[in-house]
């Protein structure tokens, strides 16, 4: 059975025969459980015969009884996919990988890897670069001319890309100096002509501070945003 990091092994040479081009397994391709006489079950994705995947569950992959291949119940862990081999046997590698090897001794077939159906493909377009999540340590693509977040397709989660958000916060951070410095200023300056005028005044106090206080929070978000590399500069 094919199910573990020990079956993601070196490449071997090209001479070495046999290569494949194969597409990875992706999420909407895992068996859905279902309930049968009170025991979650799949189906296998080599023989179709019943698993029983009591206690389990937990797990990402499962093997069958009849013919001893390994099935995925869950998506692959991050920054990981699945690919099957033609030999049937399923290994897990890295979501950037685009070539392995089978390490069946009667098969060392290469697998050269079709791109995900969660990975877009790359592009050629100026400031396009792919990126390695740090949150969930996958790649994708990222447009570096937008000057924003970027979002992973693939755990929804938003990063920096480089240091461009630190340098938006100490932007954010340096106006909420100034708004404040500015807010006091005010303050004092006007403290006793407030109490002649009132209200007009004091709505000022409070639309300065809020400026400051938000140019601040904004500031925070940006330095406290975690920062993904780019992988492969295009």
């Amino acid at each position: 059975m094919g199910d573990g990091q020990s079956e993601n092994q070196p490449l071997l040479r090209d001479e070495e025969v046999n290569v494949s081009t194969i597409s990875p397994i992706g999420p909407d391709e895992l068996p859905p459980p279902y309930q049968q006489a009170g025991m979650p079950m799949v189906t296998c994705r080599v023989c179709q015969s019943m698993i029983d995947i009591s206690g389990k569950r937990e797990q990402h992959v499962v093997k069958c009884s009849v013919c001893h291949e390994a099935t995925p119940i869950r998506n692959a862990p991050p920054g990981k996919k699945y690919v099957r081999c033609p030999c049937n046997c399923l290994l897990i590698c890295k979501s950037s990988s685009q070539r392995i090897a089978c390490p069946r001794p009667d098969c060392k077939r290469i697998i050269n890897l079709a791109p995900s159906p969660v990975t877009p493909p790359v592009s050629t377009l100026p400031g396009m670069c792919r990126v390695i999540c740090v949150h969930c340590q996958d790649t994708f693509l990222y447009q570096r001319l937008r000057n924003a977040p970027a979002r992973c397709p693939h755990c929804r989660k938003v990063s920096s890309v480089g240091s461009r958000m630190a340098l938006r916060g100490t932007i954010f951070a340096v106006l909420a100096i100034i708004f404040f410095a500015i807010a006091l200023g005010v303050t004092l300056g006007t403290y006793n002509s407030a109490k002649v005028h009132g209200g007009g005044i004091y709505v000022a106090y409070v639309g300065a501070f809020l400026i400051a206080f938000f140019l601040a929070t904004r500031a925070i978000y940006y330095f406290a945003m975690k920062v993904s590399t780019i992988d492969d500069p295009m």
